[in-house]
């Protein structure tokens, strides 16, 4: 029997971690369709969803997202192959971030893509340098750095101090972005208040408190916009048993809202996006890992794993991208028994390298094998691959009992030569 949060059933499991070994990540491709379609039932109609790739940026993953209609947000040449890759048209993608190098721009006009994402005015005269230099036009819309919704919210993008989007106290600066420049014209605003906000309430707050900033700037600008990108923030289970959160009164909220800053956004004047990574994966992921030691010290017991934070949130270590709190199942046996308070760490030399501090296993031996559910977002492309040089992990895909494909991340050095 699955254990709650299992997105793969153990048998599977136990089959990848014998076959192609550990530690290893699989994901279950129908837990992603699941997510995408519970997450649009919950936004307003009409309104579109984007992936965005940094949450993960397997090929299988990304295909499985792209192709079922959804666009895509990129903020990097890899994230942009990525989604080109897998099937994504270039006017399906949005191209954001906050320091876009010119041979970035150049080379995502060049793929096709004709939508950005501006942070201030370098980077929408950066774009049309790039245009014009490639004889090509480009939309763009304006992020706005909008005032604190909610205290929610596990890692707030603005409403605070922050090299994200344009102060709205700059009104000068905000005016002029919303003027075309030569080959370049605005075609309406993006915003994005923190990431996973685990309260429906919360969530519904950044919304509102976003609309309204829009809708101030826009109307001091007599702009009419055609394009809101309202970003996301939906919460999801990292590392730890749970289901995705519903939002039953979220489409209710925003409609009521949009119809009184936009009432045009019905017919798609303007339309609607929405923007989502780790909503849209966290639940089809699952980390397999082996227990390669327990030892005791100062009254605490540490279980050693061959997965640690090179693997698994090594980011949080440099910003609290995610708390290390995994809380992995046994796979195989029964599970009965009393629990062990353990310490979970990794196998890499230094202290730092802990999972969760406070788990609580049943008779931890080493040799034992580990899932920890629900990893599917920020989970490799997001940890300290290249600390220490050790092998990258497997990433196994499957749908029901079918391995679709395996393969391992791996970082490599290549000789350069000079730029010029």
């Amino acid at each position: 029997m699955s254990r709650p949060g299992y997105t793969v059933m153990p048998d599977l499991l136990s089959r990848i971690a014998q076959d192609y070994g550990t530690p290893a990540y699989v994901y279950e491709l129908a837990a992603v369709s699941v997510a995408a379609a519970t997450l649009t039932a919950d936004l307003p109609v009409p309104s579109g969803l984007m992936y965005s790739l940094k949450a993960n940026p397997h090929p299988a993953v990304v295909g499985r997202l792209v192709t079922g209609g959804n666009g895509a947000e990129v903020s990097s040449p890899g994230e942009l192959a990525a989604a080109l890759d897998a099937g994504c048209s270039p006017e399906k993608i949005m191209y954001t971030g906050p320091g876009k190098d010119f041979q970035h721009l150049v080379g995502a006009l060049t793929a096709g893509v004709r939508c950005f994402s501006v942070e201030s005015l370098v980077d929408r005269d950066r774009l049309a340098d790039a245009c014009h230099m490639l004889g090509v036009h480009a939309e763009y819309l304006v992020r706005l750095n909008t005032p604190r919704g909610s205290a929610r919210g596990a890692l707030r993008m603005t409403g605070r101090p922050t090299a994200f989007g344009t102060d709205l106290a700059n009104r000068q600066e905000i005016a002029a972005l919303l003027r075309a420049r030569g080959r370049v014209r605005p075609v309406g605003t993006h915003t994005f208040s923190a990431t996973n906000v685990d309260e429906p309430a919360a969530l519904l707050q950044e919304f509102r408190s976003a609309l309204a900033a829009v809708r101030t700037v826009c109307g001091a600008a007599e702009f009419a916009p055609r394009l809101l990108a309202l970003g996301g923030g939906f919460p999801a289970p990292m590392a730890r048993p749970g289901a995705l959160a519903r939002h039953p009164d979220l489409a209710a909220g925003l409609k009521g809202e949009l119809d009184t800053a936009f009432p045009g956004w019905r017919r798609g004047r303007p339309r609607i996006l929405f923007e989502s990574g780790r909503y849209l994966t966290a639940t089809a992921g699952t980390l397999l890992t082996r227990i390669l030691d327990v030892k005791a010290s100062g009254g605490r017991t540490f279980v050693v794993l061959d997965a640690g934070v090179h693997v698994l949130g090594g980011m949080a270590g440099l910003g609290r991208l995610m708390a290390p709190s995994a809380q992995p199942f046994t796979v195989g046996g029964s599970g009965a028994g009393e629990e062990t308070a353990v310490t979970l760490a990794g196998p890499l030399c230094t202290p730092l390298d802990v999972l969760n501090a406070s788990a609580r296993l049943v008779d931890p031996r080493p040799g034992q094998l580990l899932a920890v559910p629900n990893t599917g977002a920020y989970g490799p492309t997001a940890s300290l691959l290249g600390f220490l040089s050790h092998t990258g992990p497997v990433e196994v895909v499957v749908e029901g009992a079918r391995i679709h494909s395996a393969r391992r991340l791996v970082i490599s050095s290549e000789k350069v030569t000079p730029l010029v």
